[in-house]
């Protein structure tokens, strides 16, 4: 792939991402920050005006500075996320066909990205709890 075909790529892949971002601040099932982040990595591969855009943000930008800056994952995000993986954990055990190594495996790594969703802080130390 030619540089200038990259560039392209990565640039549509952070518009798709910010897009998903955006569903997800109406859409209490859908994350907001993770897309972000995965739009700003691809704006920071492809584009510093998007990358300084986004990153500066008035709405999103807070909580891309909060992670890159501290690791903090907000209370309410960490809240929304594992409860996102235990209803469909729930649902995928009662509805699917699923053999037992693939529910186990599904539910390893739900546990393995809660742990480590849980692991950050929810606030800068010293600091005010963020909402």
């Amino acid at each position: 792939m030619t540089r200038q075909g990259k560039k392209y790529l990565l640039l549509g892949l952070g518009f798709f991402f910010v897009a998903l971002g955006g569903l997800g601040v109406v859409l209490p099932v859908l994350p907001t920050t993770p897309f972000l982040l995965i739009a700003l990595w691809a704006f920071s591969q492809s584009s510093n005006r998007f990358h300084d855009w986004l990153y500066t943000h008035r709405i999103f930008g807070p909580p891309l500075q909060e992670w890159s800056e501290y690791g903090v994952i907000p209370l309410r995000a960490k809240i929304v996320t594992v409860t996102t993986m235990a209803t469909s954990a729930i649902l995928v055990f009662m509805f699917s066909d699923v053999p037992w190594w693939g529910l186990a495996s599904m539910l390893a790594l739900m546990l393995v990205g809660a742990g480590f969703v849980l692991s950050r802080p929810s606030h800068r130390k010293s600091d005010e709890p963020i909402n």
